[in-house]
């Protein structure tokens, strides 16, 4: 299992506050939703625990680590297992549902034979094995939600941050993909939800609700 740890952490875009400096633990194999209407900082606090934001466009203080080894930068954090699933999803729609799940796996160096066996498993894991060969522009939004999920899941994160990755789906969708996530919690990761969705958010471990970037625990039954 592996904790993700944030101390201090604070988002800034010149003088736009973000996300006002805050202290998160995420003990492995544990959910924590982060909440809050749009404009609330939900994204920027994933992206900064990702180690994502870029320094040309957003300020970000404080530290994040896995494990008590603090993140240089975004390298380090993939290095550490973060990943990070965004809101847009972060496809390409020239590729296919398989192929966006395979390259990024043969990037990390995952055996041909290995990874074609984690694509299959993760796009069925997702409900979209028959759609494997389609190109991500031809899937509906909801679909192209899942194959980042399954990306997600087939890198086998020690972290796994899934910015409003239910949003597009449907409530039977919503649930399988729910289901996915707290197994992944189940193997070990920390897993970190952002959603406006109350019903998602009822089904993590814990809460942290922002308000123009201020946070506050709405439930929290996790390690401080």
């Amino acid at each position: 299992m592996s904790d993700l740890s944030a101390s201090r952490l604070g988002v800034t875009y010149g003088d736009l506050v973000a996300v006002r400096p805050l202290d998160l633990h995420v003990p492995g194999g544990r959910m924590v939703s982060v909440t809050g209407p749009s404009g609330a900082g939900k994204s920027s606090l994933l992206w900064a625990l990702g180690v994502a934001l870029r320094p040309a466009v957003a300020a970000v203080a404080g530290t994040v680590s896995v494990d008590g080894s603090v993140l240089a930068d975004r390298d380090a954090a993939a290095r550490a297992g973060v990943v990070l699933v965004p809101q847009r999803n972060g496809l390409s729609g020239t590729l296919s549902a398989e192929e966006s799940i395979l390259v990024p796996l043969l990037a990390m160096g995952v055996p041909a034979r290995e990874a074609l066996g984690r694509v299959e498993s993760s796009l069925a894991r997702v409900g979209l094995l028959e759609s494997s060969r389609h190109l991500v522009d031809q899937l509906s939004g909801g679909q192209q939600q899942r194959v980042a999920l399954a990306r997600a899941f087939a890198l086998r994160p020690a972290v796994l941050l899934a910015d409003e990755s239910t949003s597009d789906l449907d409530a039977g969708n919503r649930e399988l993909m729910m289901a996915a996530l707290r197994e992944e919690a189940g193997r070990g990761a920390a897993v970190v939800l952002a959603t406006h969705d109350p019903e998602a958010a009822a089904e993590t471990d814990a809460t942290l609700a922002l308000d123009e970037g201020a946070a506050t625990w709405v439930r929290k039954s996790i390690g401080s």
